[in-house]
Parts: C-alpha cells; structure tokens; sequence
C-alpha cells in the first residue's frame, strides 16, 4: 500500500520534471546566473539522474555521499534537452521499478546516509524516498524554473497557471 501511494507522487512528480526539463533550451545549457551556481545544464542533467537515487535507497542500509576513496567522479553535464529526457526516462523507469517492487516492511526498513563515514540521518527508506528523493526532485525543478524566468523562457505549469500560462 505504501509502494503504491509513493508510485503515484513519484509518477506526479515526474510529469512535472519532464515539463521543466522539456523546456530547457539547448542554447542556454552553458548559462549559470552565479559563479557559485550550477550551469543550467549541470542543474538539468542532476535533477534528470535524481531518480537514480531511488535504487541506492531501496538496495542497501546505507550510502556514503562522500566516501574516503572519494567515489566516482561527478556526472558531466548532458549535451542537449534530448539526452537530459532521455536519462530523465531512463532513471524514472528504473526507479518506477524499484518502487513497485518494495512491500510497505521494506520502506520501514532504516537507511542511513554517510558523508565521509559519518552518519548524518538514518530514516525509514520510505521517508528517505519522498524526502531525500522526490522531494528533492521538486527542489530542483523550482530551482531550474527560476534559472527558465531569468533566461527569459516561459515556465510551464505544474500546480497551476503560471505567469506564462495564466489560462491554463
């Protein structure tokens, strides 16, 4: 039952992420709107891969963000709008997958982040998934939307009208 009403937010929270990355311009993926900040294909690209996070969750008790050996090295942005949907399709399928193999005994089941061989947070899998996971998702596509507002390119509708989409 839990599987079940996690799948249904997660295939939500995916729609929406599709609408965002869809409208991701090809021509601006290089752009970032502060030297601190991600390039808007960085951002993209991150919160396309994001649902991949889902098997690492639901695989094992615990995951080290920042191991000692100092893990692989980060993800290279994608080239193009294209391959950012295509990873997007690709991580929320296998993620789906992993999803709807879960019984409600294995979201209890405790998992802890590491960072470093710290412990920062040990929460229910299920927990780790809407928060650390979808959650984080939706961080992500709001961030990306204010990176769409700067560049000038129209916001689609998530919740509702948008200031590009009033009627909607």
């Amino acid at each position: 039952m839990i599987a079940q009403l996690n799948l249904s937010a997660f295939d939500q929270i995916v729609a929406g992420t599709r609408a965002v990355l869809a409208a991701v311009p090809d021509e601006h993926l290089e752009w970032r709107p502060h030297d601190k900040s991600w390039t808007l294909g960085e951002l993209a690209t991150h919160l396309a891969n994001l649902p991949n996070w889902t098997m690492a969750t639901l695989s094992v008790s615990e995951f080290d963000i920042s191991p000692a050996d100092g893990g692989p090295p980060p993800m290279a942005a994608l080239t193009t709008s294209a391959e950012i949907l295509e990873a997007l399709e690709q991580s929320a399928s296998a993620a789906r997958s992993a999803i709807e193999a879960c019984s409600d005994a294995d979201l209890a089941d405790p998992w802890t982040m590491l960072v470093g061989g710290e412990a920062r947070f040990t929460l229910p899998k299920g927990t780790v998934l809407r928060t650390f996971i979808m959650d984080h998702m939706i961080h992500h596509r709001a961030q990306l939307g204010v990176y769409l507002r700067m560049l000038d390119v129209p916001v689609p509708q998530l919740f509702g009208p948008t200031a590009d989409f009033p009627d909607m």
